[in-house]
């Protein structure tokens, strides 16, 4: 016989939480798995668990007003005729014309041209739209291979070739058939209405030595003029970065798992992959090993937010960073203002639950056309070119604090980690201390 105290209340198992009960439900009322955009929203060690070491006597600080602290960085440097140049170290990442709408694509063309930087196509093709409003365009070269033509190849600016993506590392992704319209299928060549899924490999090689005769045709097809990038989700980094650097990569990019995807299934986004935290060293140290690093630029991507996270990537090693959900959200997406649509949707502002199934109230994610009209991608262009502004002017005043007169010159010296987790994938000391976690110190 058990006895239930009154005087406490019942308490619900950390284990079988409301949403470990309501999944449970679910998946027993329907027998399929869950399938969602975004990113993972578990807590993972990131950004926020490093501080910098600013200037006081031991170091010398630069002054803000009258010492200029350089941001350009300069892609693709290693066998491309024509190198990439930016004047920021903060990219616009691959999200498909599909997944989101024209005037999306067109709004972050806008954006990065007006900063000064580059965005990249996705899955799905070259939109005219994307290419007519961006200054710099990287072309992704994917599994699926839809919308991929030779022509559009030359016209790009860049290349990149993904292999994997953080959100999905070893997985392939899903467009939902409310999202394939008659233009998205006719450049995909797919049949409309029809949910469609992206491979997880590339058909046409089975390994590093095949990526390399990749590369090569290429740089054929593009006279070796354009830098190629290789993207990989973040997994296995040190020997990613090692085999597409051996493979004749100009830039390597990253993929933590906090980056978002436009639909996949929801047990990948939350237990496959690593925080882009620990990514990024094993990454920095094969090139190093390699001695390639700052001649193969990293270009590293997955929940990046603000100039602080920015610089704190730049610190330990990246040449560059990319953010795609942040970049939405600038535009305009998942805003508040829309709360009351996206509840009859079954979501909430800031959910990024599934993209809401292609009706977002705020015409990015959709192929809706009235919904789509609701975006000024003019407008909307500006937006996010100020917050990339604001990205930038905080990366250069947290390198100014540290006496550093390029973003580059920032370093993993200029850091300290307030957890054991965070300071053994930084491999940077805890902090008040010069202990790293398997390297010793006190």
């Amino acid at each position: 016989m058990s006895y239930r105290n009154p005087y406490t209340p019942p308490r619900k198992s950390a284990t079988f939480d409301d949403y470990t009960l309501a999944e449970i439900r679910r998946a027993a009322a329907t027998g399929i798995y869950d399938i969602r955009g975004g990113g993972t929203k578990r807590k993972v060690p990131h950004f926020d668990d490093l501080l910098f070491l600013g200037a006081s006597i031991s170091r010398y600080p630069l002054e803000g007003y009258r010492e200029k602290c350089d941001t350009s960085v300069v892609l693709g440097t290693r066998f491309a005729s024509k190198p990439i140049h930016l004047k920021i170290p903060i990219t616009i990442a691959g999200m498909s014309f599909g997944a989101l709408s024209g005037p999306a694509k067109e709004a972050l063309g806008r954006g990065a041209t007006i900063s000064g930087t580059s965005t990249t196509t996705g899955d799905g093709g070259m939109t005219d739209e994307e290419r007519g409003h961006s200054e710099t365009l990287v072309y992704q070269y994917l599994p699926s291979r839809y919308g991929m033509n030779p022509k559009d190849l030359r016209r790009a600016d860049a290349i990149e070739v993904v292999v994997g993506q953080g959100a999905k590392p070893g997985g392939g992704g899903m467009l939902l058939g409310q999202k394939i319209s008659d233009r998205v299928a006719e450049m995909r060549t797919l049949p409309k209405g029809i949910d469609q899924r992206s491979a997880c490999r590339h058909p046409d090689w089975t390994g590093p030595d095949d990526l390399e005769i990749k590369i090569l045709e290429l740089r054929e097809i593009t006279d070796g003029e354009k830098p190629i990038y290789v993207k990989v989700g973040g997994a296995r980094p040190y020997y990613d970065t090692a085999l597409a650097v051996k493979a004749g990569a100009d830039v390597v990019v990253l993929d933590g798992m906090q980056g978002g995807t436009a639909a996949t299934q929801d047990v990948f986004i939350e237990n496959v992959g690593m925080p882009t935290l620990a990514c990024i060293r094993p990454a920095v140290q094969a090139l190093q090993d390699l001695g390639m690093h700052r001649k193969v630029q990293l270009i590293v991507s997955g929940g990046i937010r603000s100039g602080s996270d920015v610089a704190k990537a730049l610190a330990l090693g990246a040449d560059a960073v990319s953010i795609g959900t942040a970049a939405l959200v600038a535009i305009g997406d998942n805003d508040p203002r829309f709360e009351e649509e996206y509840r009859k949707l079954g979501s909430t502002a800031g959910a990024y639950d599934d993209w809401h199934e292609g009706k977002d109230p705020a015409g990015i994610t959709t192929q809706d056309p009235e919904l789509m009209k609701r975006l000024d991608p003019i407008a909307a262009g500006r937006r996010l070119a100020n917050y990339l502004k604001v990205m930038t002017l905080e990366a250069q005043t947290i390198a100014r604090a540290c006496g550093k007169n390029h973003l580059h010159n920032l370093e993993p010296e200029d850091l300290c980690a307030l957890t054991i987790e965070a300071s053994a994938m930084a491999q940077v000391p805890l902090a008040g201390t010069s202990w790293i976690p398997g390297k010793g110190g006190l």
